[in-house]
C-alpha cells in the first residue's frame, strides 16, 4: 500500500487509514483484533480513535492489540479528546488515552470538535506542555473549519506554542466543503490532512432511497444527525450519478465513491471503517482503480 508522508510531521502513513470507531461499539473485541490484525498484514499503518469511542472501549482493545502485535514498526496511532476542552480535561483525558492504549507518548492528539464554551488559549498552552513533557508528539484537530484553524495557527504562532499539524475533516463526493478553504490553508501551512466518511456513513453505498425507512443499525440509525447532510436534492442526485457510473463500468459503488476520495490531492490519509475485514477488502480494490 502507497505511504505518504503526514504533512511536516516526520511521520509515515498508508494511504487507507484504519478508522476504529465501532470497536467494543459495534463489533465486539474479538473481531476488532481481527481486523487490525488483517489490516496490518494488508500494509495499513495509520489507526485513528478517540477517548469517546465506545467511552474509551476502542481505545482499550487498540491498547491490547497493541501490547500483543509484535510488529518491528508499529502503526502510526491517532486519538483525540472530546470537549469540554477545558485544560484540567484535556489533561485527564490524555492520561486515560495513554494507559488505555498503553503508550507511553501519544503519536497524534486531535481535538475531537471545536469548544463553544471553553477559551481556546488555555487549551493550547496545556497541549503545549504536554509536547514539552513528552506525552503528545504532534496536535491536531478534527471538524475545525479553516477560519477556526486559522486563528489558532495565529495564536500559537504568537506565543511560540506547540503548532497544530494535523487536521481530520469529513470529505466525500457530497460532503465537499473542505476543498474551497480548509484544503488551501492546509497546503500552504504544511499540515496533513487525514479525511473520515469516505463513504457518506453509508450513504454512498447506495442501500438508501429518498422515501425509504432507515435500516436499525445503520450509521444513520445509530447517529441521526448525519441525516440533514445526505438526505436532500443534492445528495441524491449525486447518488443517481454514482448509480448510473457504477451501471456503466461494472464498478460497485462503494468502490467507485471511495476510489474518488483515494485520488484527491492533498490528502494524506483516508480513514475506513469496518465491522469485518471484507469491508477493508473494498477500500483495498479501490485503491487501485486509477480513472
Amino acid at each position: 500500500m502507497q505511504q505518504r508522508q503526514l504533512g511536516q510531521t516526520g511521520l509515515s502513513v498508508s494511504s487507507i487509514g484504519l478508522g476504529c470507531v465501532t470497536f467494543g461499539r459495534e463489533i465486539d473485541r474479538r473481531t476488532s483484533l481481527d481486523i487490525l490484525d488483517y489490516a496490518a498484514r494488508s500494509g495499513v499503518s495509520l489507526l485513528d480513535t478517540a477517548a469517546a469511542y465506545g467511552d474509551g472501549a476502542s481505545e482499550e482493545i487498540l491498547g491490547e492489540w497493541l501490547g500483543g502485535c509484535g510488529l518491528r514498526n508499529r502503526p502510526v496511532v491517532m486519538t483525540k479528546v472530546a470537549p469540554p476542552l477545558t485544560p484540567e480535561h484535556v489533561v485527564a483525558s490524555v492520561e486515560a488515552s495513554r494507559r488505555r492504549l498503553r503508550l507511553n507518548c501519544l503519536d497524534v492528539l486531535l481535538l475531537h470538535q471545536p469548544d463553544p464554551i471553553a477559551p481556546i488559549e488555555p487549551t493550547l498552552e496545556v497541549l503545549n506542555q504536554l509536547v514539552r513533557d513528552g506525552k503528545v508528539r504532534h496536535l491536531g484537530g478534527s471538524n475545525f473549519s479553516a477560519a477556526q484553524l486559522r486563528t489558532i495557527l495565529d495564536i500559537q504562532a504568537r506565543r511560540g506554542l506547540a503548532r497544530m499539524a494535523v487536521v481530520q475533516p469529513i470529505y466525500n463526493l457530497v460532503h465537499r466543503e473542505i476543498e474551497t478553504d480548509l484544503l488551501p490553508l492546509c497546503s500552504q501551512e504544511g499540515l496533513g490532512v487525514v479525511t473520515y466518511s469516505p463513504l457518506g456513513a453509508g450513504f454512498l453505498t447506495g442501500k438508501y432511497t429518498p422515501n425509504g425507512a432507515i435500516p436499525p443499525g445503520t450509521r444513520f440509525d445509530i447517529k441521526p444527525g448525519h441525516q440533514s447532510i445526505y438526505f436532500s436534492e443534492n445528495g441524491f442526485r449525486i447518488l443517481t450519478d454514482l448509480r448510473s457510473e457504477s451501471e456503466r463500468t461494472g464498478t460497485p459503488m462503494i468502490r467507485l465513491a471511495l476510489a474518488w476520495v483515494f485520488r484527491q490531492p492533498g490528502i494524506a490519509s483516508v480513514l475506513v471503517g469496518a465491522r469485518t475485514p471484507a469491508h477493508l477488502d473494498q477500500a483495498l480494490a479501490a485503491a487501485e482503480i486509477r480513472r
